[in-house]
């Protein structure tokens, strides 16, 4: 194994993030770069570049985070460089309209076939909140239903049973939510279509929408069924619910159309983010115009943002939808995640390691468990323990993983097979030191 670098020193790593822990609250400002599940310190990037980062201490890693999922085209693609550079020429923004704005809709309605109206924010949690906001006044009513292990963001009405960081510190719900914030919030399991019908037939009347990530990649990569998804819909159609498949992560990652498109179902909105910006800040919400035609001004469900349509974001996000329409690169993202998932089982099991492998094209997460994961319970029967001792017998590698049991990996059309290559070899060693 000595064609496996060592990336385990991280002096200058170390001491950074003691610094940073004395300005920011745990050093960081997003808990899921924390490294409060797998134990250590994380690692302090200075660049990216194609499909590595390299840290302060001059270690180079294998991304599988590219910003937890925008980076379809890895670091510094020279495409969506130049548009931003371009767009620094003119400003960085200006509090008014500009062309860019509705170019990048036009981008995303066409890509999107259910979407046939948007709104850009600036995250994706403001995307979510503002798509729970409007469902509520077009509908006039106020119950959602929300399933357990997926993650909204951090709105209140949604910050229940919630996944991603909340998961992983395991507080799932947060202090500084009031009550009655969730009073209204009915979680049901992922993939129950029993519990679904269940909780229509009860609640039906007052419900007016069903969230929830089609994908889910907050309690790491879980499958929805065809049968559960197609039941949501069924039942939306029926009660007059609305349906708003949460696609901030799968949008423009699994298909030009998202989950809904390699599901065949249509939502009545869809909530978007990380990638439409090619990781630049930024977020959207779209769907059914009389639906969407209830956002103010021209009806009375306010949202706004001084921010929002930030002309070097919208740069960025026409560059990136302009590549993949270019390049198609989902066959051979789909035929490299397949090789990861295929190897990552290998690896396991020539080091006895139980290993549940769930994968949506470029998408998965291997999980430390024998237990088929469908749900937050079978999710939760991972060994988060021998996880962290993966992890960092990865990083020490050079792969730079996701830091949770609960979150997703991420290829990109920038791997390459050596790549794909080094990452298993270095798998294979991880899990034997588990046995060690």
């Amino acid at each position: 194994m000595s064609s496996i670098p060592d990336t385990s020193t991280r002096t200058r790593s170390e001491r950074l993030f003691r610094h940073a822990a004395k300005l920011i609250p745990g050093g960081v400002n997003s808990p899921a770069r924390a490294f409060g599940a797998v134990g250590g310190t994380p690692p302090f990037m200075k660049r990216g570049d194609g499909a590595y980062l390299y840290d302060v201490d001059g270690n180079r890693f294998i991304d599988y985070i590219g910003s937890w999922g925008p980076h379809l085209f890895g670091h510094r693609h020279p495409v969506i460089l130049q548009a931003i550079q371009a767009a620094l020429e003119i400003g960085t923004s200006f509090g008014a309209p500009t062309e860019a704005e509705a170019e990048l809709a036009q981008c995303v309605i066409e890509m999107v076939p259910s979407i046939e109206m948007v709104r850009m924010v600036n995250s994706g949690t403001e995307a979510t909140m503002s798509a729970i906001r409007v469902a509520r006044g077009f509908t006039n009513r106020a119950g959602i239903v929300k399933f357990a292990g997926c993650y909204h963001g951090h709105v209140d009405s949604l910050l229940v049973s919630a996944g991603s960081g909340a998961l992983t510190l395991g507080c799932p719900s947060s202090p500084g939510v009031p009550a009655g914030c969730t009073a209204d919030t009915l979680v049901l399991p992922y993939n129950d279509c029993e519990s679904l019908r269940t909780a229509f037939e009860k609640n039906g009347d007052r419900l007016a929408a069903v969230i929830l990530e089609p994908v889910v990649g907050n309690m790491g990569c879980v499958v929805p069924s065809q049968e559960f998804l197609s039941e949501l819909r069924r039942l939306c159609d029926q009660y007059g619910t609305v349906l708003i498949f949460d696609e901030v992560m799968t949008g423009f990652r699994v298909a030009a159309g998202g989950a809904q498109e390699l599901f065949g179902i249509r939502p009545d909105m869809t909530t978007l983010g990380k990638i439409i910006g090619a990781g630049m800040p930024v977020g959207a919400y779209g769907g059914r115009a009389d639906i969407m035609e209830c956002v103010s001004p021209v009806g009375k469900v306010y949202q706004a943002g001084t921010l929002s349509g930030n002309p070097v974001a919208m740069a960025a996000g026409i560059a990136m939808l302009g590549l993949i329409r270019d390049q198609n690169p989902y066959p051979r993202l789909d035929a490299m995640g397949a090789k990861l998932a295929e190897g990552f089982r290998a690896a396991a099991a020539s080091a006895n390691i139980p290993v549940q492998i769930n994968r949506v094209g470029s998408m998965l997460t291997a999980f430390l468990t024998s237990t088929p994961v469908v749900d937050l319970a079978s999710a939760t029967s991972s060994d988060t323990a021998r996880f962290g001792r993966w992890f960092h017998g990865m990083l020490n590698r050079g792969v730079y993983l996701p830091c949770s049991q609960f979150e997703a990996m991420f290829v990109s059309a920038v791997h390459s097979d050596e790549d794909i290559a080094a990452t298993l070899a270095s798998a294979k060693a991880a899990f034997a030191d588990l046995n060690g």
